[in-house]
């Protein structure tokens, strides 16, 4: 019976430094000198060292990555909380009254599926004519609409999950629709709506596409402008600084994640089984 949890924890800690070799390496890298990098490419450190980190937090004149991060911070919450904000009244009248549910569900879901550079050319043309280039609501609508799918399924499977009984005591008691959404409804799906913020909030943050072709200056993501950092004067890269601005730029969802991790777990769980 050891024998048997040891191996299970040496499978289980294998499979957790191969999924997780990536970040490490560029961790590793990260807390390297310049030179250091080019002569010991093992992930073992001789000296660490934060220079690399000091150079990404200090501001200079072409490169701001606290701009960055409030860029993405600000599209990023625009891009998840819209979806919830427009899915629940629409979500209620699908899973109750079957509104759209020939036509509506089918269609927004599958969106998602389409390849995103499909929608390139016509929404630079779009955003040109109404201003909206280079701007942070731009970039968080657009966003939105990506998010716009997942929002969709998990707040019409919370709303289904939701005993009808509940709605119906709700109204037997003089209460309106409104009442019975705000009052009802809605404390229901909080968990749905958590998860549904957590996934949108890092599907946001992540996008590079959209980030790079809409924005220029004044509203550049964390994403896009992670990659001003790597060259260096002499057409080199800085391998170095790119990883330690990688570490940067991941860390906001990574947080996000681990820390709201068992709430996604159990908001999820909590869906699948209908009292």
């Amino acid at each position: 019976m050891r024998l048997h949890s040891v191996l299970r924890w040496v499978v289980f800690a294998v499979a957790a430094f191969v999924m997780n070799f990536p970040i490490l390496a560029t961790l590793v890298t990260a807390l390297k000198a310049p030179g250091e990098v080019t002569r010991n490419p093992s992930l073992w450190i001789e000296a660490p060292t934060l220079e690399n980190f000091a150079t990404v937090l200090t501001v200079s004149d072409r490169l701001n990555i606290y701009g960055y991060l409030y860029n993405s911070l600000t599209a990023a919450l625009i891009g998840s909380i819209l979806p919830i904000v427009l899915c629940f009244p629409i979500a209620w009248a699908l899973a109750r009254r079957g509104t759209g549910r020939a036509v509506l569900f089918p269609l927004v879901v599958n969106l998602r599926a389409l390849p995103l550079i499909v929608f390139a050319i016509p929404l630079y043309i779009m955003y040109a004519t109404l201003g909206l280039l280079d701007t942070r609501v731009g970039l968080g609508l657009i966003l939105a609409v990506v998010n716009l799918p997942l929002a969709f399924l998990l707040i019409v499977n919370a709303i289904q999950s939701i005993p009808l009984e509940l709605e119906e005591a709700a109204r037997m008691d003089g209460a309106r629709l409104p009442r019975i959404l705000r009052r009802v409804v809605l404390p229901l799906c909080r968990p749905a709506f958590l998860t549904t913020f957590i996934f949108g909030f890092i599907t946001a943050w992540n996008e590079f596409l959209f980030g790079l072709m809409l924005t220029t200056q004044n509203a550049v993501p964390v994403t896009v402008g992670a990659s001003f950092f790597f060259a260096t004067s002499g057409g080199g890269v800085q391998w170095g600084v790119a990883a330690a601005v990688m570490i940067v730029a991941a860390l906001p969802p990574l947080v996000l994640g681990v820390v709201m991790y068992r709430r996604i777990g159990g908001s999820m769980l909590g869906g699948a089984v209908k009292g």
